[in-house]
């Protein structure tokens, strides 16, 4: 053997006994005895595909958390773990894909449960209503996701932006109302899938109008007069839209929150509604 093929022989010996030699504190027992339900990593940023309506791909970038619980005999978990279950899944995740990623996490830490979230911009091409001009809107999904006795439970939860005009200020006011730009949060559960798309409808139907990344002046005139027509409260907007889950079949759970920004007040105006 050469001098440069005993080196190397050497230099891998010297690797696999300082490995050998590493203490592994996690594996620690605890004598604390408190089970702790969550713990994993939170924060990280990784591509995603999603499909939207059209059957068509959609690529996007994802703030992930991936958790495990952990026993009261053990110190800590192995955080490096939860990166190797998602690189294994290739460089970007595919949606589909989450209930084996919730197993692979469960079998590689030695888990009873484990939990992932997926929260990402989502958007979609719109018209202005009168121009027909196409702009891009953005929206806030996230998935929630738990394995747990071999079963998965699946929270889908959807951020949109609307106008609501508040009606007391209108049936008040002598030259108009104010308005305010919202924000409506709905989660569900559903006996079977539930388009992104679908819950942003039900959403911007909801208010008194829906948000747009273009308007024209013919646009702006006709979005300003629909949400004078159509004045809604806070508490108006979370009955719209549950009114709307109600008459959905697929749907077996809800949490409908609304939160307005207002513009002449130096607070918020917020309600929720929770079924199931």
């Amino acid at each position: 053997m050469s001098q440069n093929g005993k080196k190397a022989v050497k230099i891998r010996a010297t690797r696999k006994n300082s490995a050998a030699h590493l203490h592994d504190k996690q594996s620690e027992r605890d004598t604390r005895e408190l089970r702790i339900d969550k713990v994993g990593v939170r924060g990280l940023r990784f591509p995603i595909q999603v499909r939207d309506k059209a059957r068509s791909v959609q690529n996007t970038v994802a703030t992930i958390g991936m958790f495990v619980d952990l026993p009261k005999e053990f110190k800590g978990t192995h955080m490096s773990r939860f990166i190797e279950v998602l690189n294994a899944h290739g460089s970007v995740i595919h949606v589909e894909n989450i209930n084996e990623i919730l197993h692979a996490l469960r079998k590689k830490l030695n888990a009873a449960t484990s939990h992932l979230e997926i929260e990402f911009p989502y958007f979609m091409v719109k018209r202005a209503p009168v121009s027909g001009g196409k702009g891009v809107m953005d929206y806030t999904a996230r998935f929630d996701a738990t394995a747990m006795n071999g079963e998965v439970d699946f929270v889908l939860t959807v951020k949109a932006n609307v106008t609501t005009l508040c009606p007391c200020s209108k049936a008040i006011a002598k030259y108009g109302a104010h308005n305010q730009r919202g924000e409506v949060t709905v989660a569900i559960r559903s006996r079977k899938i539930v388009w992104i798309e679908d819950l942003i409808a039900m959403i911007e139907g909801a208010a008194s109008s829906e948000l747009y990344a273009l308007l024209k002046r013919q646009d702006e005139k006709a979005v300003t007069e629909r949400a004078y027509e159509n004045p809604v409260f806070v508490e108006d907007l979370v009955r719209n839209v549950a009114l709307r889950l109600n008459a959905d079949a697929r749907v077996n759970w809800y949490k409908v929150e609304a939160e307005n920004f207002e513009s002449i007040h130096n607070h918020n105006a917020y309600a929720c509604i929770e079924k199931g």
